[in-house]
């Protein structure tokens, strides 16, 4: 386990959790299962660390958790090998989920409104989800939040055939906003 620095200060990675292999095994009894998949029986490691050595093949731990812990006679490296395999694909097959940001104010004119309209469904067509806002800067526009209701609800009317509202429009702070998620099919 190798140490990194962040801002001068030192940290230790996250531990990898690996198979325990031969010697390394602490049960007093483990379940042994040989490489052609037949179950050995309950045994000390000691006698199925013997019958991985006739075969020339180690013996990893599958199961610790199990009562008695299973232990199977394998090759090591291609067993380590295949799991790290495994959980690449599951990384892959994953999904981000992607937040974008538009920003309006309550005199956006009507050529910028069409713009960023434009952006949004671009965003939702990709499978983004989109959280429209609107800001309010000066005192005299907080008097008028209306303003930017209105225009969020208007959002909401044009893009309605391609987005559905997850979060309606809400005001914190100086901020009104609304998320949008691209329909289901």
């Amino acid at each position: 386990m190798s140490e990194i620095h962040y801002r001068g200060k030192r940290t230790q990675k996250a531990r990898v959790k690996k198979s325990r292999s031969n010697y390394q095994i602490r049960a007093k009894e483990i379940l042994v299962i040989d490489h052609e998949n037949n179950s050995l029986g309950v045994m000390s490691p000691r006698e199925a660390m013997e019958r991985a050595d006739e075969v020339g093949l180690d013996l990893v731990e599958v199961s610790p958790n199990a009562k008695p812990p299973v232990c199977k006679i394998m090759d090591y490296g291609k067993y380590q090998y295949e799991k790290n395999k495994r959980e690449r694909e599951a990384r892959k097959k994953q999904t981000k989920v992607v937040l974008k940001e538009i920003q309006f104010r309550p005199d956006t004119a009507e050529h910028d409104y069409q713009f960023k309209k434009r952006h949004i469904e671009d965003f939702l067509k990709k499978g983004w989800k989109v959280k429209a806002t609107v800001r309010f800067r000066r005192g005299r526009e907080m008097l008028h939040t209306n303003l930017g209701r209105d225009m969020l609800n208007r959002l909401e009317q044009d893009i309605a055939e391609i987005a559905e509202v997850e979060q309606p429009p809400k005001m914190e702070t100086r901020v009104m906003s609304m998320l949008l998620t691209p329909k289901s099919s």
